[in-house]
This record gives structure tokens, sequence and C-alpha cells, in this order.
């Protein structure tokens, strides 16, 4: 088994979970390729990394030929490391070493079960779409993709903002409000829930517009085919505007447009078969969380 691990930092109850994680690698002869930031906080914070064959740091150093992608962390942790795999077709493993996560759905305490789960190839390969988004400009250089969604706001307590919104050419809407969340369906129980849109499941094929704040109260969360081509435009009193591609986040000048479109790859989630979205759901939003149940 040859697999790479990406973390950025960890909390004193992870180590235990670590410990096994490493002691389950060792027991079946892994090959271990460590982010090289991480590798230095383990040796900083734990321990000189055990099993380390080497080190990595960008995405020319991905090997196409490795098992497992393990992202140690939470869901902010992964779409940082979607950045890395791109278009390698690494399966990812999301194993959450904090609270609420709806990507990495593996806790801390289910290290081992998880990892004999994927050694005994009781799992399936989820793949998840991402968003392309294209600028004039070209705002966010060769890596114009993201997982989760596209928002397109005002910068800070200024005015509301215009946005005009087409769909393959054809009008769509204008949104009145303090900006707009363009999500994938993994996205949709990030940002977009929050601002009042629905939750939808992995595998849709659809993107979800939901306004920011709309004016025009009648204005709800669209859903929408992922094969459309949405083109946004914004306008306002400011002639600088906000665009943030999941964590990453640039500026754009009034008039200047957006084409977004669903990208030609995805990437591999890795669920084991205990572990479904139905349940993640139940167990992060607590739902029938009463005392009636």
């Amino acid at each position: 088994m040859r697999v790479a691990l990406y973390g950025q930092s960890f909390k004193p109850d992870f180590v235990p979970s670590l410990e096994e994680l490493f002691r389950k690698l060792d027991e079946c002869g892994a090959e271990v390729h460590i982010y090289s930031p991480f590798a230095k906080h383990l040796e900083k914070h734990w321990r000189k990394p055990p099993l380390c064959h080497s080190t990595f740091l960008t995405h020319q150093e991905v090997d196409p030929g490795w098992d497992f992608f393990f992202c140690l962390g939470g869901d902010g942790t992964i779409l940082d490391a979607v950045t890395l795999v791109r278009e390698s077709q690494v399966p990812v493993v999301g194993i959450n070493s904090g609270r609420l996560g709806f990507l990495a759905t593996i806790s801390k305490e289910e290290v081992g079960q998880a990892f004999e789960a994927i050694r005994a190839k009781a799992y399936t390969l989820e793949e998840r779409s991402l968003i392309q988004v294209d600028t004039a400009e070209d705002l966010f250089g060769e890596f114009n993709y993201g997982m989760n969604e596209l928002t397109l706001s005002k910068r800070d307590s200024a005015s509301m903002i215009t946005i005009q919104a087409y769909a393959n050419g054809a009008f769509l809407n204008s949104y009145w409000a303090d900006g707009l969340i363009v999500a994938t369906p993994t996205g949709s129980t990030a940002y977009s829930l929050s601002a009042g849109g629905p939750i939808v499941m992995p595998g849709s094929k659809n993107f979800i517009l939901t306004p920011l704040a709309p004016h025009n109260l009648t204005v709800r969360p669209l859903v929408v085919p992922d094969d459309l081509t949405l083109q946004l435009r914004v306008e306002g009193r400011d002639k600088h505007f906000l665009v943030a591609l999941d964590h990453r986040s640039m500026l754009i000048q009034d008039g200047e447009e957006l084409v977004l479109r669903k990208a030609p790859f995805g990437v591999r989630m890795v669920k084991p078969h205990d572990n479904d979205f139905f349940a993640t759901l139940r167990n992060k939003l607590l739902w029938g969380l009463d005392k009636r149940n």
C-alpha cells in the first residue's frame, strides 16, 4: 500500500488516533509519503514521523499511483488538499480531528476500524464534482476550481450589489443582495446551508444558487443542472467586489464577467460501507435530537 498523509495541525486529544494510524500503516508495510509542512509539525509537536518514505509539497509531486490520500483535519483541510490532488484521481480519505465535518466523516475514534475496512476493500468511491470558474484576468491562476462553492459578494458593509445571472446565455435573474453563492452538491452543506440553501445529496449533478440577504424576498435558492454554463456580472456603488472560491478569495472589478461550469474532473472520496450520507446528516445536524426520541 502506498499512501500520502496530509494535515496542518492537531490537538493533543488526536495523538492516540495518530498513533493508531501509524501502527496500522506499519502493520501492512505501507509506503508513506507525508506533506512536508505536516511532517515538520509532527516532528515539532509529537515526534519524528515514523515510516516516512518521502515528503511532498506541490501537486506536481503527487503520484497518481498512490493508493490513498489521507487527510487529517476537518473539511477545510480536505479543501486545501484538493488543490494538491487535482485530477490525479488518488482517492481521498477524510479523518476528522475536530468536531463538525461533512467531508471528513471518519471520526478520530474510528481510525482503526476505518483503516481495516479500507484494507478489506469494504468501501466505495464517491465522485465529488468541482466547479470551474473562468475570468478574463485568470483570477485564480492555473487551478480555477472549487469543491464547495463560488461566492460573489460585496467587500464590506457597503450597500447591496446587483448580480446579473445568465444560464447558457439566457437571462436568469438580477440578484439585488449582499451576494450570491453558486454551490456544488458537496458545498450544499457549507456556506449555502447557513444562507438558507437546500441540502443536496452528493452525485446529484446540479448547482445550487443561493442569494445572500436578497432585497426581494420572493427570490429563493434555485437548483439547476450542472451541465449549464452560468455567467455572472456584478455592479454596485463600490468598484471592487469579493470573489471567493472555497477558501481562496480575490477582488473583481465592476462589470467583469465570471463564467461558471462543471469541472472536467472530480475528486474521489473514500466512503466506508458503514458510513452513509443520511447518517452523517443525522449526526452532524443533530436530527431527531428530541427527548421524545
